[in-house]
């Protein structure tokens, strides 16, 4: 019998994703992050890795009569996700923590664990697709676009997408995952969906940042872009992203939004809302799924997405040297922020993606 570690988060969807498996006749072993103190975590009821989740996570193993373990990934996350997510604010950012845990502590951590385990594959509940190819396994959207998760996903390696396996990418919705936690009576089967990044469960991005990094969150100028007045004063860059409207106080007048960041000189700097538009985008970061080797100048017709719940545009990518790419929209999007991601597709198939970058092209 081949042996499949599912990666366990206490959850709807890891959970119908290892009682799937069992029923394929795998042999399911379930894996939980522990990311936090216990203590502190067992009272972060929204968070997806907090300290009830990973009690729930046991209680799913135990009604599928399979075996569970917790790693304690504690001291990694802290440092590679954590750590990042608030150095990437003050430098006027707007991090994407999710990815980078998956790229770190939930594949190639897991992984390792996966194969001292002696498993032939790791799972997720993930919703996104795998499937053969002539050059290898290929990442796919999911099939139901309201839920596709591959714009998080786009910094899996090829050597990871060979281990990996997605068993819910092809479900019609959510609604259809509860139905197998229901049919396997699972006790997470009514379990609500985590809405917040996990370690950052109330929504306070800046108290994290101030936590992290007591005295570096600075007040500054608002700066309208057109003449450089000053308009007013905020309490940290961290506050604010692009395309930002809410929240700037600045009395009467016509609406103004968040254009960049000046990390530098603590400045947000505003205009109006036909300034927002940006047809062309630094990448740094990028990993190639594509076809073909990732040869600087190669360029492609594709279509991109610059935030996760945003559809997929238009737009040619060219390929640069030391894991870099410019993409020029066809027509220009609002709201491209740099520590985003911008990932690129061919109809269904992850070509690859990167990070976008504070400067121009």
């Amino acid at each position: 019998m081949a042996r499949i570690v599912v990666a366990m988060s206490g959850g709807v969807d890891s959970s119908a994703t290892a009682a799937l498996l069992k029923e394929q006749g795998w042999e399911v072993v379930g894996l939980t992050m522990q990311l936090y103190d216990h203590g502190q975590a067992t009272c972060r009821a929204n968070s997806c890795c907090a300290g009830k989740d990973i009690h729930d996570a046991r209680r799913v193993a135990d009604a599928l009569g399979i075996a569970h373990y917790v790693v304690d990934y504690e001291n990694s996350f802290l440092d590679e996700v954590m750590e990042r997510f608030a150095d990437s604010y003050l430098k006027g950012e707007t991090p994407i923590p999710c990815i980078l845990c998956n790229q770190t502590v939930k594949f190639r951590d897991l992984m390792r664990v996966a194969r001292d385990l002696g498993a032939d594959a790791l799972a997720t509940g993930h919703y996104v697709r795998r499937e053969e190819g002539d050059d290898g396994p290929r990442l796919l959207r999911g099939a139901d676009h309201g839920r596709d998760q591959s714009y998080f996903l786009f910094a899996t390696s090829r050597e990871q997408l060979e281990f990996l396996r997605f068993p819910l990418g092809g479900m019609a919705g959510k609604d259809e995952t509860r139905a197998i936690a229901q049919r396997f009576g699972l006790p997470v089967a009514g379990k609500p969906d985590s809405q917040d990044i996990c370690f950052v469960p109330d929504g306070d991005y800046a108290g994290v940042v101030r936590r992290l990094r007591p005295g570096a969150v600075r007040p500054g100028e608002i700066v309208h872009v057109e003449d450089g007045r000053v308009l007013g004063r905020h309490q940290g860059i961290i506050h604010y992203t692009v395309g930002q409207r809410r929240g700037l106080n600045l009395g009467g007048g016509p609406p103004l939004y968040v254009l960049r960041l000046d990390a530098e000189r603590d400045r947000v700097i505003v205009g109006p809302r036909e300034a927002l538009g940006r047809s062309r985008i630094a990448l740094h970061g990028v990993n190639w799924l594509g076809d073909g080797t990732p040869e600087a100048g190669r360029s492609l017709r594709c279509q991109v997405k610059i935030r996760s719940a945003r559809a997929p545009a238009a737009a040619t990518l060219t390929l640069g040297e030391n894991s870099t790419a410019q993409v020029v929209l066809d027509e220009p999007e609002d709201g491209v922020a740099p520590g985003q991601a911008c990932v690129a597709y061919d109809g269904e198939r992850v070509l690859g993606g990167g990070w976008i970058s504070a400067r121009l092209p």
